[in-house]
């Protein structure tokens, strides 16, 4: 079995968020999407409108992932490679390079995003109206 593993915070949940997992699960057999807690995410300077928890359980719904692990640090990366026997690690292209020290652990994709679309965006375009 070939297995995949992704990271993001899945706020504001959209079809670029759709559009990943998508792509990511037609590169193995098992996904697995690692979930940025809201405690990690106030380390990056981030605040999410949806608890992890619920976060979570958005994702755990869409057919395309397997399993759903909560990401708490930026170095469980590896940890979550191995332990997980992951054959792919893919993120959005926007993180190109970034990762690819797992590249002595598993293949590394950075899978282009879906254009025009963010949780950013979204929120910038709700303030407008």
């Amino acid at each position: 079995m070939k297995k995949v593993i992704t990271y993001g915070t899945f706020d504001l949940f959209h079809i670029g968020h759709l559009n990943i997992l998508k792509r990511a699960k037609a590169l193995g057999d098992y996904l697995i999407v690692a979930i940025s807690s809201d405690a990690f995410n106030a380390i990056k300077g981030k605040k999410a409108y949806y608890s992890d928890q619920e976060r979570m359980e958005i994702v755990k719904a869409i057919r395309y992932v397997d399993e759903v692990i909560l990401e708490e640090s930026w170095d469980q990366k590896v940890r979550d490679v191995q332990e997980h026997q992951v054959d792919v690690f893919v993120m959005g292209h926007d993180w190109e390079g970034k990762f690819d020290f797992l590249k002595d652990y598993c293949e590394v994709v950075y899978l282009p995003r879906t254009e025009g679309i963010s949780s950013t965006k979204i929120k910038e375009d709700l303030k407008v109206k």
